[in-house]
């Protein structure tokens, strides 16, 4: 089992993943939350956030995910997802997969701004931020849309 938790940042993906996992966990122990910022940690933040960086982060997260779900265990994964090829890939090759989209107005995103990305691209202190100027391929095939406005 899958369940591809995708959104902008401060969309609210790691709020609703970690409560899915800890909801799943009450009936099934053996479920595993994949997130993008930790599973950059895990890997000792060894890539930085070009489209290419961004690319092999989430390339690594799927086939982490693929793994974990072929051994019969569930993984809720909360990630950017920039690729729609990425999803199609986990689509085909997750056994139940389950794509989330939580959408929220950029209007809010800047207001909840928890990373300081929007008011640090503002500024003009960095770029590359998805929805802004890294284009974010809004999902037309997810299974559940949750508008968190």
């Amino acid at each position: 089992m899958g369940i591809w938790i995708i959104g902008l940042s401060g969309a609210g993906k790691s709020t609703l993943a970690d409560a899915v996992v800890a909801r799943a966990r009450r009936d099934r122990p053996d479920v595993v939350l994949v997130d993008g910022d930790v599973i950059r940690e895990t890997f000792g933040n060894d890539l930085g956030h070009t489209i290419e960086d961004r690319r092999r982060n989430a390339e690594r997260m799927m086939r982490l995910c693929r793994w974990l779900d072929a051994q019969g265990i569930g993984v809720v994964c909360s990630i950017l997802s920039l690729f729609p090829e990425h999803r199609a890939w986990m689509r085909d090759n997750a056994s139940r997969y389950f794509e989330v989209f939580v959408d929220a107005p950029l209007e809010q995103l800047r207001s909840r701004d928890g990373k300081g990305l929007y008011a640090r691209h503002a500024a003009g202190e960095i770029t590359g931020v998805a929805g802004l100027d890294l284009p974010f391929p809004r999902p037309d095939g997810a299974d559940l849309t949750i508008h968190n406005d």
